[in-house]
C-alpha cells in the first residue's frame, strides 16, 4: 500500500460501480474512483446504461462491509466538480479496486483532462480485458438494442423506465428508491 493512502475508513455506502461513501472522523464523505469510469445506473437524468449493474454489484461485492485507504493523486485536483473527493482506493492486502475493476471488464479506463499517475496501468488493464473479452467487453454483455461502450464513453439504452409521480414533483428509476430528482436538486435519501 502507498505511503501516501490515508485510513482504514470504513465504506458506508456502495454507491454504484464507481463512487463510494466512507466514514471518516464521523463523517460521511463521498469518493470518486480515480481514473475509472463505469456505466450509469444512478443518475436521474440518464437511462440505466449497458452493464451499468453489474458494475455496481461488483463493486458491491468487493467493498461492502470493507475498510478502505484512500490515495489522492498529486496530479489531479483533490475533488470533482460535484465535491466528491478523487481518490484510488486501496483494500487491505493491497488490491487497487480501481484496477481490479478494469481488469475484470467493469470499468473503463477514464482520463478526464489531464494525465494521472496510474494512467498506462489502466490503459494496459483496459486493454488486456478489452482482448479477453471479459464483463463489459465481452460479445454477450450488451443486448442488440444497447450500444457497446466506445471510445467516446459507455453508451445508453432505453431501459428501465423512469417512474414520475407529478403530485409528489419526483422521479425515480424503477427499483432504485435511494436516489430522487426534484425540481429542485439531485440528492441522496
Amino acid at each position: 500500500m502507498p505511503a501516501a493512502a490515508a485510513g482504514p475508513f470504513p465504506v458506508a455506502d456502495v454507491v454504484d460501480g464507481d463512487t463510494v461513501t466512507v466514514r471518516r472522523d464521523g463523517a460521511a464523505v463521498t469518493v470518486r474512483l480515480l481514473g475509472i469510469d463505469t456505466p450509469e445506473t444512478v443518475d436521474p437524468d440518464e437511462p440505466v446504461q449497458c452493464f451499468g449493474p453489474q458494475a455496481a454489484a461488483r463493486a458491491a461485492e468487493l467493498l461492502t462491509g470493507q475498510q478502505v485507504w484512500l490515495e489522492p493523486d498529486p496530479s489531479q485536483d483533490p475533488a470533482d466538480r460535484y465535491g466528491r473527493e478523487l481518490a484510488y482506493l486501496w483494500l487491505t492486502g493491497d488490491e487497487l479496486v480501481n484496477l481490479t475493476l478494469i481488469a475484470e471488464g467493469y470499468a473503463r479506463e477514464y482520463t478526464f483532462d489531464r494525465r494521472y499517475r496510474l494512467q498506462e496501468t489502466f490503459r494496459g488493464a483496459q486493454a488486456a480485458a478489452e482482448r479477453a473479452r471479459v464483463g463489459l467487453w465481452a460479445p454477450a454483455a450488451c443486448t442488440d438494442t444497447e450500444a457497446r461502450p466506445g471510445a467516446a464513453g459507455l453508451s445508453t439504452n432505453t431501459a428501465p423506465a423512469i417512474q414520475t409521480s407529478a403530485a409528489a414533483g419526483r422521479s425515480t428509476r424503477t427499483g432504485d428508491a435511494r436516489h430522487r430528482r426534484t425540481p429542485e436538486r439531485t440528492h441522496t435519501l
